[in-house]
């Protein structure tokens, strides 16, 4: 019966789908009309079929994504009882942030290490710290956000310099797992398009690789920060594990991408508040479609308020609607033979390696820091992104159109949510994250 029922249906190859298109445009121009040119240089199709796709190999992770709750160390016993609290809430892994050493027996106390994935973000380098706190947890599932060309890149400074930074970071690698990290998430956050956030990641990690050998490659996990772009956020996490597999390659190694994803700063903005639900929430989606192994969310509030239980709760509930009610919870390859996602991706991974081979040729990620190059491209793609948005055609809804007038935020400010700038010397230029909307929020402000 289903036989005879799909032999009524004549297939349909895409010469033909265009020639309908031209006759529906009538007399429009169909590269015009219909084909968008994105930043990356790649030429989206109003249709894609089986013919696009490029059947390219993505190593995804064979579990789905674990939800993250991320907190600040200000009081061992306060932040124990908040992951805690998380992990009977729903959360299956924590990310613990702090600025100085902590007490970990009493952070960790009742928290099965062994089961449950633990990260650390420490804004400080310390090798024989990490190693204690290594040993004590004593678990392939801990992670240690120790990336010191990331600090370089973000800060203009070492910790202390390239000897000494180096020389830590391989005590730590040899002695713990999953000790080196690359943050990405720099480079989104500052106005990197995909292409160079991909590139950038890649030629971030060969620096690690090229000083400490392809033995520390199952070491090295990697942080991306997602944006608004839907479809091509699932396709740069899909493209990326696709440029680390052939980079390792070249290093006669293996080891599978471990990524950490997060929403982006970027896009966030403190009028109407309440529409940064919907971006992170559309971000978190792209980043568990797109594979990564940890989600963790912003609250809608972050850039504006400190820490609190109900804006918290909210983002990790998002993940949980995500995952149980959305039914994402093993959803890391129902992108395989989406033929747009595919051609998509291959065409990213393709962009990306040839911007990292014109970095390998300048001498290196490292070289072309100092010398100021990453962060002239990395300013060239912010300003062409300010620009959109400030012509009002890149649109942040609430900020830049259809504005609430009687939205008041100047007696709600918490925390300063704008660029500060540090009146410090420094080695090289840092890479500086900015909001979009600040210089329109802080207008708004001055006329309340």
């Amino acid at each position: 019966m289903s036989n005879y029922l799909f032999e009524d249906f004549n297939g349909v190859n895409p010469a033909e789908w265009k020639q309908q298109i031209q006759v529906d445009l009538k007399g429009g121009d169909y590269n015009e009309t219909l084909l968008w040119k994105t930043e990356e240089g790649i030429t989206v199709k109003p249709f894609y079929t089986k013919e696009d796709r490029t059947n390219t190999k993505v190593n995804i992770p064979k579990e789905g994504f674990s939800i993250c709750q991320s907190i600040f160390i200000n009081d061992e016993e306060k932040a124990n009882a908040f992951a805690i609290d998380s992990l009977q809430r729903g959360a299956s892994s924590i990310q613990f942030l702090a600025k100085k050493e902590f007490d970990y027996k009493i952070l960790l106390k009742g928290i099965d290490t062994e089961n449950i994935t633990i990260y650390f973000s420490l804004d400080f380098l310390s090798s024989d710290f990490i190693k204690d706190v290594s040993s004590f947890i004593n678990s392939e599932k801990c992670y240690f956000n120790t990336d010191i060309i990331g600090h370089l890149a973000s800060s203009g400074n070492w910790y202390s310099n390239l000897k000494s930074d180096h020389d830590q970071l391989e005590e730590i690698a040899n002695n713990s797992q999953n000790a080196i990290c690359v943050n990405a998430s720099i480079y989104q956050n500052a106005g990197a398009t995909i292409t160079q956030q991909l590139a950038y990641a890649l030629a971030h990690a060969n620096e690690y690789l090229n000083h400490f050998g392809s033995s520390v490659t199952s070491n090295i996990h990697f942080n991306f920060a997602v944006g608004s772009n839907y479809f091509f956020e699932i396709a740069k996490l899909r493209a990326f594990r696709i440029l680390w597999d052939s980079l390792l390659s070249e290093y006669n190694a293996q080891a599978t991408a471990h990524v950490f994803a997060q929403p982006s700063l970027r896009n966030k903005t403190i009028y109407d508040y309440n529409v940064n639900m919907l971006r992170t929430t559309s971000e978190c989606m792209s980043a568990i479609l797109g594979g990564a192994n940890t989600v963790t969310n912003n609250s809608y509030d972050k850039i504006f308020h400190h820490p609190n239980e109900f804006g918290e709760r909210i983002s990790r509930n998002q993940l949980l609607i995500l995952q149980q009610e959305s039914q994402l919870a093993e959803a890391q390859n129902i992108a395989d033979g989406t033929y747009y996602i595919e051609t998509i991706t291959q065409q990213l991974a393709q962009k990306a390696l040839e911007v990292f081979k014109q970095i390998e040729q300048g001498g290196g990620f490292l070289k072309q820091l100092k010398e100021g190059v990453i962060q002239r491209k990395i300013k060239e793609s912010a300003k062409k992104e300010q620009d959109l948005f400030d012509s009002g055609k890149l649109v942040l809804l609430g900020t830049n159109k259809i504005q609430n007038e009687n939205d008041k935020m100047k007696q709600d400010l918490e925390v300063s949510p704008f660029l500060e700038v540090r009146n410090e010397k420094t080695l090289i230029q840092p890479i500086i994250q900015k909001r979009l909307a600040e210089k329109l929020e802080q207008e708004r402000l001055k006329n309340e």
